[in-house]
């Protein structure tokens, strides 16, 4: 059984803090929903304002936790919160692939992007909950999530351009072949009515791509936290409020994001880091302390962003190989 450190070790959150941070969740998640009901198209004025108030609210969170859990917890949930925010840029430039791809109108993208975020969030407390009891029972666990962290972080690192082609997906050709779709849009609807049956919209499939597209950097982002701490809590709430940005940060960022070529190797690295904290946790070197992490996070993400800015402002710099743009 891995060790805790003492910060995981000595805090406990009531079931009315869980509740409480779900209900505000859920509250922020339905004025989204009433202030875009509209299907406008986000120009980039709004996306940075909306992502100061995501991102307002996660760093107001972290207070929250410094002030009722400590300085331990609260460092633990900002190098988190950093973490899922530094990943979720890899989601943006995925998703706007897949935009192109099914050529979703921008009036459309935001209702899509707001009910693949809803999923996200279901999929990530799902693999929390399953990841933290696997790590806390199995002594081998750690050793099989740092490596298969520090191999995502080393395929991130070398791969091209991602292959997103939805139709090589193994959940988008299954669900294509058990519900009947039309490959046309109907406003914003996920179905419709065809010659007399209710089939799936192309809307509906480009959000099934979009959520079985996601399910592999949950995957990715959950055991990286996890590596961070197990503390349930701490690792929900971090992934919570970096995930509910990731609509604002899309619209922000999916022009923008050849100019940050080096950032995917930040990434990397910061996956392979995690990766080697969850192994040494299972040796006598034991947890590495969450300062140190938070530096590592903070220092890479400076470094890879750091290093793009002159790179893209190059005549004809199109980023590094590989980069993805």
């Amino acid at each position: 059984m891995r060790r805790a450190s003492v910060a995981e070790a000595t805090v406990t959150v009531p079931l009315w803090a869980w509740a409480a941070v779900s209900a505000v969740i859920a509250v922020m998640l339905a004025v989204d929903v009433l202030l875009h009901r509209d299907n406008h198209v986000i120009e980039l004025r709004e996306a940075v304002l909306w992502s100061a108030v995501w991102i307002g609210a996660g760093l107001l969170f972290g207070l929250v936790v410094w002030w009722g859990l400590g300085g331990d917890p609260a460092i633990a949930y900002f190098s988190g919160y950093l973490l899922e925010k530094a990943l979720s840029v890899d989601n943006v430039f995925v998703f706007a692939l897949l935009f192109g791809y099914f050529q979703v109108p921008p009036g459309y993208q935001h209702k899509v992007l707001f009910w693949g975020v809803v999923g996200a969030l279901i999929f990530r407390l799902l693999f929390i909950f399953a990841g933290a009891e696997l790590l806390d029972r199995l002594a081998w666990a750690g050793f099989v999530l740092g490596a298969f962290l520090i191999w995502t972080g080393w395929r991130l690192a070398v791969r091209g351009k991602p292959d997103v082609d939805p139709d090589r997906n193994v959940v988008v050709r299954m669900f294509r072949r058990l519900v009947p779709t039309d490959a046309r849009y109907h406003g914003d609807r996920f179905t419709a009515r065809v010659a007399g049956r209710r089939v799936a919209t192309l809307l509906l499939v480009a959000l099934v791509a979009i959520e079985a597209t996601d399910v592999v950097f949950a995957i990715d982002s959950v055991a990286a936290i996890l590596a961070i701490t197990t503390n349930t809590f701490l690792v929900w709430t971090a992934t919570a409020f970096a995930v509910l940005g990731l609509r604002s940060l899309y619209f922000c960022l999916a022009g923008l994001l050849r100019h940050f070529g080096y950032l995917r190797y930040g990434l990397a690295l910061l996956l392979a880091f995690a990766g080697l904290k969850l192994i040494l946790a299972e040796t006598p070197v034991g947890k590495l302390p969450v300062w140190l992490t938070l530096a590592v996070v903070v220092l890479t993400l400076a470094v890879s962003i750091g290093a793009s800015i002159p790179a893209a402002r190059r005549p004809g710099a199109g980023g590094p190989p590989g980069a993805g743009g």
